[in-house]
């Protein structure tokens, strides 16, 4: 019978055996944060996929994603400070980032925008801070960030990768720059690059709840049939979390990188623009059919052609409902709305978002809302905090009395509590005072 030495290239319970106990013992080791990913993702691409290694797979995913997310967090004392020419001010009512591989026309297309002069030349990486500039549309002004170019290994810090796509994560939809004349592995790269630091491009969130409990162990339902999901992923991930006392619904079906997306929580999901930039260079049928593809606009900006569908269908996919606000007994204010996107506050386009965008403050004072405008169905209406507003309605807060916050605080006085106070008297009492009263 063989037997195999610390030395052998068939070993696979040392560090000198194959490339999966190399990465096994890599993974639980030291080296840097890099050399630990490397390794699981060395360990993944080398496992085969089958239901009886889900969980194990599951488990490399979870921990690849924490690896992930502390190298995009910097340790406290490693001296990273903040960037120059990354601390824009997020100013105006809306955010789009432009996000691309360098020398694809990101600042002309600021310039051409914009109005703003941001340095364009034939050669790459011109721009080497973020440059921003406003769009007025419809009422509302749009900030638009022009950002440097990104390099494969962004999400690892590379060329400033780091502030780039951290900057991008506070927009509210990105517009990826793509250059027509190259290969489409382009559009992939930038997606990966995005998605290491946890921007999930023209997706949603699954449709699942996630409750951790404090006893119990793991309460796993589904409502559909899992095609790629179960059980014992579900366990294997959480335990990669500490996580040991869960209560889990899931009402799609989903994969084991949607639930880690959930548990990890710290995901934007945020709508993509694919635009194909310098359309000039292709034939008539190559740009028909970029222009047929989901969330894809070609443009030329050398050319001026197409820049102004490009801001219409901006304005559609950024979904944004403008709300006029309106004292009592004047005429409403149609120069500053407030505006709401899919992105800012609560996400949802209802009064409680509304209000809570123009001062939280008030959210405490708050007694109805009157609407006038296409979501009700009578001129005005008197709505709550979770009635559904329209693009372009009319809002006007009723606050509260300060009899009626006292009340609020205090409760009624219906003999039922103590007076002054909201403290409930014990049913003794009450049927003593029952008694008391029946017989008198």
């Amino acid at each position: 019978m063989a037997s195999f030495t610390k030395g052998s290239s068939k070993a696979g319970s040392s560090t000198g055996g194959g490339g999966w106990a190399k990465a096994k013992h890599a993974t639980g080791g030291g080296g840097t944060i890099l050399d630990k990913i490397a390794a699981i993702e060395l360990e993944m691409a080398r496992t085969q996929k089958n239901k009886a290694t889900s969980s194990h797979l599951g488990s490399l995913k979870a921990k690849l994603c924490q690896l992930r997310r502390d190298l995009l967090e910097p340790s406290a004392g490693s001296g990273g400070g903040k960037q120059p020419g990354f601390e824009v001010q997020k100013f105006g009512d809306a955010r789009v980032g432009l996000v691309g591989f360098p020398s694809v026309g990101k600042s002309s297309m600021l310039t051409a925008l914009t109005g703003v002069a941001s340095e364009a030349a034939s050669y790459e990486f011109t721009t080497l801070t973020c440059i921003p500039g406003f769009i007025n549309h419809n009422g509302i002004r749009i900030q638009l960030l022009d950002l440097p170019g990104i390099v494969v290994g962004a999400s690892a810090g590379r060329g400033r990768g780091r502030q780039v796509i951290a900057t991008a994560k506070s927009c509210d939809i990105i517009l990826m720059v793509l250059d027509p004349t190259k290969d489409d592995s382009q559009k992939q790269l930038l997606t990966q690059e995005l998605e290491n630091i946890g921007m999930r491009l023209n997706k949603r969130p699954p449709d699942m709840s996630f409750n951790k409990t404090s006893g119990g162990g793991l309460k796993f339902n589904a409502t559909v049939q899992l095609s790629n999901f179960d059980r014992d992923q579900c366990a294997s991930v959480l335990t990669q979390y500490r996580i040991f006392n869960a209560d889990v619904v899931i009402r799609e079906d989903i994969t084991v990188d949607d639930f880690i997306d959930v548990i990890d929580g710290n995901r934007k999901y945020c709508k993509c623009l694919y635009v194909y930039n310098k359309i000039d260079m292709l034939n008539l049928e190559e740009v028909d059919r970029l222009a047929r593809e989901p969330m894809t606009v070609v443009i030329s900006v050398y050319r001026k052609l197409n820049l102004e569908f490009l801001v219409e269908r901006l304005w559609d996919e950024m979904q944004v409902v403008r709300i006029y606000t309106k004292k009592k007994g004047q005429f409403p204010d149609f120069a500053d709305p407030i505006v709401i996107t899919p992105q800012r506050g609560n996400k949802q386009n209802n009064v409680e978002n509304a209000v809570g965008l123009l001062h939280k403050t008030i959210l405490d004072e708050f007694k109805a809302a009157m609407i006038w405008g296409s979501s009700v169905k009578q001129t005005p209406g008197l709505c709550g905090l979770k009635h559904t507003l329209h693009d372009e309605d009319v809002l006007q807060v009723v606050k509260m009395t300060q009899a009626e916050k006292v009340r609020a605080v205090h409760g009624k006085k219906t003999g039922t509590t103590v007076a002054g106070g909201n403290i409930k008297m014990d049913a003794k009492t009450l049927k003593e005072r029952k008694e008391k009263s029946l017989r008198s």
